[in-house]
């Protein structure tokens, strides 16, 4: 039991520490690339090889006296360490001689010198699971991970946050797309060595978090020259349907009929790769290539109501680079360069509603996202005991988009708000049912998306610096650094064809068409820099002391290149500690405390903070134009009305957001321990509690400031740029507002009472994780179970109860009446989890594999009307409403209050409360996933492999629309409780692989 894990908090590298005799000689050498490090054991027998690149080392010790002694295959994972002592706890010499440790080890060592809450899978281990390919998959195998909502794509919850509060790191670098937070660069997978999962109590070096951190390292070469390649592939032919969707609402004449018809989507996929590794100059450059290609082609016809399907193209072509000099045992270089380039196709085509048909091409969606990252990083061993490490990387990531008509026109946004997007527009028509039924539906038979569009050029890009020492000082590890990230976007959005236009008939029997224009563009940025320090204090021989320091500082610019926020030095403190009870790594109890703080993301600026138009304007009209909807004969009959003040000027930064705003922010307290049950098993049971101090949102309400204004006697004027009608705030807290009232350049500052704008925003997350660890001679598992509660009255940058990726800036805290109610089970709260995942060897040549799951289901919602009169509805004799009294709030179906009546009305008197998460979960849910493995002897570096998804083709509802009533008359909606999401159909993957 010498041999353990150790934490270490760099992103990229590791450790290896113990104890020796006083004086004696540690000398560390990678056996594949030649690597050699020499220390002195210090006068109390410690010594410590820091920020070491991952891999398998082999320490000697040799002693005053000339005696050596070796450990062979001591493992390095990223984000650890390993200790490996040569005398005994007493102090006595180790007469242990060579210990052997499989590089291929499946089970982690209990690691008595960490306070974080950490899991490590290696490439080896992510192969031998049927998993799918690609990083929150691998991240979900961990305990206290749950999927995130459908509605922000294939992301992962960490302890209850939003999908939007995590961090993602390649080789040490942020690769964190903190545009919206809802993405990241893609390293190509198989150029991964090692992904690094934390899930809570990590130290001071990291922050900008508030859910986890995932940390990957890139594969590197060798003496030992290998390549290879491998192929993937998915077939439609063997991929179950998707169940067909069916209205699920009760209280409407559709349930039960078909929304969706699934029986003709179909999706195939295949990827390859190849690489090369090896030496360039023996034992001091080594470089590692990849290049990797994809293909996904899928078809979708969605609601039956649709009158277009689609054909989507999606290509990968990605690579990576990795050159490791290692110019000296004292100094080393490190550079590293990926390409993440996605390029998407979707094609439309007409569809008769009601059937699954295709008909003539309406035309092309084009978008690319992703780009190149480069990464480069010097190490200094610089004495024994100090080492430094500085960091420099550039990423750029595009958001490209644009349309191709049929008869070879493009349509696109430049971003700027003067010029709308060019194209076919949207069309909605609101006219009475009977009159559509008289005239025809209009509609546009040649718009692409119904939605808007990006602008074209449209771009993330990201420069890092930061600096990192570690200074070993006896029974001290003291670790400071800096980090400086600075984001710029590129970003905008307009409608397809630059206008809705939505036909209506007023109560007089007008025909009139409104029409609706939304431009977005702005250059912003996000700077951001941290200083921390921290020290691990080994008090005794098994007791360790970890304290930390961070201060985070944000400043947030608009498209005028002024800051609208900024946060000097907020203070994140960090406390833990790990007792090694019976001084041999057999039990371990641990514990920590933390605070950690989240910025705004660059995405708030674009529309918030930076000029933008949203204008509205009726006309009347002789005609309709039979192939775009738009109409004819147009004439204005009303002024152009701005909404939110988005009238085309800039946005004043000083009337922003709160002068007294801070950071969001979240304290987290966790209590745990680890026993080794026999040599092959491990047990260990997690508390974990996160409760969230301070958040950051929007309010669109503006009548405080007006009446406060009143009360002052001003007249004030709107819209105008200083007076924006949406503004920062912490929810819960009392608001400083600059406003310029009268539109004259005077700034006037009013206080707004928190009971005026909303309640504190809360959130806490409780959870227990217990764990076992197995790993025996043929077979190794992981299992937990996770018991939690996430409760709330928000779930944080993002709302998954309307899809909602307005990071920061949700519909939450817009007015108070949105948060009546609000507070109950959040959407991540998944009460139950079980996971269970393993590999069993059979012989040299076979294998099988196992992931399973089974999990509770999230809350649902009822969300409805809010009727500002409050008036009862007036009835006849017999109680049947012959006049209602309803005056919707303009916030729509957005509120914890549903009708229940079956007849198409609106009775006010069974319109009732259903708080958050009362009305019901969704089902339980279990995946099963398997694989065989086979390696023939007779074909010396052929590998094969077919993987089995949801064996059991499970199709359980995992989301729903929770809107519940029809803006604006209240009415049912036929449309709530409808399925958005179910379990992935069952689905093959069968591989390829060849190595030499």
């Amino acid at each position: 039991m010498c041999f353990s894990t150790v934490a270490f908090a760099q992103q990229s590298t590791g450790s290896i520490s113990g104890q020796a005799p006083a004086g004696s000689t540690l000398q560390i050498t990678n056996p594949d690339t030649g690597f050699s490090r020499s220390v002195t054991a210090g006068a109390d027998g410690s010594y410590r090889f820091s920020t070491l690149p991952t891999g398998t080392y082999t320490l000697t010790k040799q002693g005053a006296d000339g005696t050596t002694e070796v450990r062979e295959g001591v493992r390095v994972l990223v984000g650890s360490g390993s200790t490996v002592n040569f005398v005994t706890a007493e102090g006595a010499a180790s007469t242990l001689g060579t210990v052997q440790v499989r590089g291929t080890a499946m089970l982690n060592p209990i690691d008595v010198s960490s306070v974080e809450s950490t899991t490590i899978l290696t490439a080896e281990q992510i192969a031998r699971i049927p998993v799918a390919r690609d990083t929150t998959s691998v991240a979900l195998l961990a305990p206290g991970t749950v999927r995130g909502d459908s509605a922000f794509g294939n992301l992962a919850s960490f302890g209850g946050a939003s999908v939007a509060e995590n961090q993602y790191y390649v080789n040490g670098f942020n690769i964190t797309n903190s545009f919206r937070g809802l993405n990241f660069a893609q390293v190509p997978f198989e150029a991964i060595a090692e992904q690094q999962i934390k899930t809570g109590g990590y130290g001071a070096e990291f922050g900008r978090s508030l859910g986890g951190v995932v940390s990957q390292v890139t594969k590197r070469g060798t003496n030992e020259f290998h390549a290879g390649g491998n192929v993937f592939f998915e077939p439609k032919a063997l991929q179950a349907h998707t169940r067909d969707t069916l209205y699920a609402n009760p209280l409407t004449g559709e349930y039960g009929t078909l929304r969706s018809d699934n029986s003709e989507d179909e999706s195939e996929s295949w990827v390859t790769s190849a690489w090369a590794s090896g030496a360039l100059i023996q034992d001091k450059l080594f470089a590692y290539g990849l290049i990797q290609y994809g293909k996904t082609e899928s078809d979708e016809w969605g609601s039956v109501l649709s009158n277009q399907n689609l054909n989507e193209d999606q290509r990968d072509p990605t690579w990576l680079v990795k050159l490791d000099w290692n110019i000296s045992d004292r100094h080393t270089l490190e550079f590293t360069a990926f390409s993440d380039k996605e390029k998407t196709k979707q094609v439309a085509y007409a569809n008769t509603p009601g059937e699954t048909d295709r008909g003539d091409k309406i035309g092309s969606f084009f978008s690319e996202q992703g780009g190149e990252n480069y990464i480069g990083r010097y190490t200094g061993y610089l004495t024994d005991t100090f080492t430094l490490s500085a960091l420099y990387g550039h990423s750029e990531f595009s958001r490209e988009q644009y349309l191709r008509y049929p008869d070879g026109s493009k349509a696109s946004y430049g971003g700027d708000l003067n010029n709308p997007a060019t194209g076919c527009p949207i069309i909605q028509d609101s006219r009475p049912l009977a009159q559509r039924q008289l005239t025809g539906q209009y509609r546009s038979t040649c718009n692409i998306t119904g939605t808007t569009i990006d602008a074209e050029n449209g771009e993330d890009t990201r420069d890092q610096y930061r600096i990192d020492a570690e200074w070993a000082l006896g029974d001290h590890l003291i670790r400071f650094g800096y980090d400086r990230d600075d984001y710029e976007s590129v970003a905008g959005a307009s409608y397809e064809g630059g206008r809705i236009w939505q036909y209506s008939t007023t109560a007089a029997g007008v025909n009139r068409v409104r029409e609706q224009i939304v431009n977005q563009g702005a250059t912003v940025e996000v700077n951001q820099e941290a200083f921390y320090i921290e020290d691990n204090w080994n008090i005794t021989d098994n007791f360790l002391a970890y304290v930390g320091l961070r201060w985070d500082s944000f400043e947030n610019l608009n498209g005028d290149g002024d800051a609208y926020v900024e946060i000097e030095n907020q203070f994140g403190p960090r406390l833990g500690f790990s007792w090694d009870v019976n001084g041999d790594s057999s039990l371990k109890i641990y514990g920590n405390a933390g605070r950690y703080a989240l910025p705004l993301t660059s995405s708030v600026a674009i529309r918030g903070a930076s000029a933008s138009v949203f204008s509205r304007q009726f006309y009347s009209y002789t005609g309709v134009d039979p192939v775009t909807g738009a109409p004819l004969g147009a004439v204005p009959i009303s002024p152009i009305q701005y909404i939110n003040g988005e009238f085309g000027g800039s946005k004043d930064p000083k009337t922003i957001a709160s002068t007294n705003l801070d950071p969001m922010y979240q304290d987290e307290y966790i209590l745990g321990f680890q026993q080794a049950l026999t040599e092959h098993l491990s047990f260990g049971v997690k508390g974990t509690y996160r409760k969230l101090k301070a958040a950051i949102d929007d309010n669109c309400d503006y009548t405080p400031i007006a009446h406060a204004a009143e009360e002052a006697g001003l007249d004030y004027i709107l819209p105008n740029g200083g007076f924006p009608y949406c503004r920062m705030f912490n929810p819960g807290e009392d608001a400083v507002y600059i406003t310029d009232l009268l539109g004259d350049g005077n700034y006037i500052t009013t206080e707004v009472d928190a009971d005026l704008l909303s309640p504190q925003a809360k959130r806490t997350y409780r959870a227990l994780d217990f764990t076992l660890d197995g790993n025996y001679d043929k077979f190794f598992f992981q299992a937990n179970y996770t018991l939690a509660y996430s409760k709330g009255n928000t779930e944080g940058g993002v709302k998954s109860d309307i899809g909602q990726d307005d990071t920061n800036v949700t519909q939450d805290f817009d007015y108070k009446e949105l948060t009546v109610d609000t507070y109950g089970y959040l959407p991540n709260d998944r009460r139950h989890t079980i996971k269970l995942f393993g590999n069993y060897q059979f012989n040299e040549e076979w294998s099988v594999g196992g992931n399973f799951i089974v999990q509770s289901g999230r809350p649902k919602n009822c969300m409805g009307m809010l009727d500002l009169n409050d008036a009862p509805p007036v009835r006849d004799p017999t109680g049947k409403i012959i006049q209602t009294n309803f005056a919707p709030h303009p916030y729509g179906s957005s509120f914890m209050r549903c009708g229940t009546t079956t007849d198409g009305g609106v009775d006010d008197a069974t319109v009732v409360a259903v708080p958050r998460g009362k009305a019901g979960r969704l089902p339980w849910t279990n995946n099963l996933d398997l694989n065989v493995a086979y390696k023939p002897s007779a074909m010396e570096g052929w590998q094969f492999k077919v993987d089995v998804f949801n064996v059991f083709n499970r199709q359980k509802v995992t989301a729903i629309n929770e809107t519940a009533e029809i803006n604006p008359t209240g009415q049912p909606s036929p449309t709530y409780l409808l399925p958005d999401s179910y379990q992935t159909p069952r689905y093959f993957r069968f591989m390829a692989q060849y190595d030499f």
